[in-house]
């Protein structure tokens, strides 16, 4: 995850707002002048539907769309998610778990140098901004078991089918 210093958009720094179409559902991607800065589920108010965006959206929809065609493992985005400090360590550890692989809560936690924040982690987890690309998906029970999900454990399974893992 290539992240810039977490900070507030400015005047300068105008959020973007697009809405895709995807196999697990219409995603709304947000940009600022230089950076992804959002991912989420749905549709949301305000977000544009035409081809007209800036170049980090017009560069995340391409890298998206080889994704869910199988053609892309790894994403090379500029990132802006805004969150607290341990926040923004976690979808930094997120980021490090490989296509196809997963991590638990617990494993999370010790990589962030807390090893029993591990509800912590998945509070962290639940408010990832940008879906997919920080890979929440790839996190679960410690047992092994497939667990939350924000978008859903039904979107959870696919990605996590699509990157090659059994179903959970």
């Amino acid at each position: 995850m290539k992240a810039q210093k977490s900070s507030r958009s400015t005047a300068l720094e105008k959020e973007t707002h697009v809405t895709i179409a995807s196999p697990i559902g219409p995603l709304t991607l947000s940009a600022d002048n230089r950076n992804l800065t959002g991912l989420h589920f749905g549709r949301r108010k305000g977000a544009r539907r035409d081809a007209t965006h800036s170049p980090v959206l017009t560069k995340a929809i391409r890298q998206l769309d080889q994704f869910f065609r199988g053609k892309r493992k790894d994403f090379d985005l500029p990132l802006r998610p805004r969150g607290t400090p341990f926040q923004e360590a976690v979808w930094r550890a997120l980021s490090t778990i490989p296509f196809g692989e997963t991590r638990s809560y617990g494993e999370i936690a010790a990589k962030v140098g807390n090893p029993k924040a591990s509800r912590a982690v998945g509070g962290a987890n639940n408010r990832n901004p940008i879906a997919v690309i920080i890979p929440c998906h790839r996190v679960i029970g410690a047992s092994g078991a497939m667990v939350g999900y924000g978008g859903g454990l039904s979107k959870k399974r696919w990605l996590l089918q699509r990157e090659g893992r059994a179903a959970l």
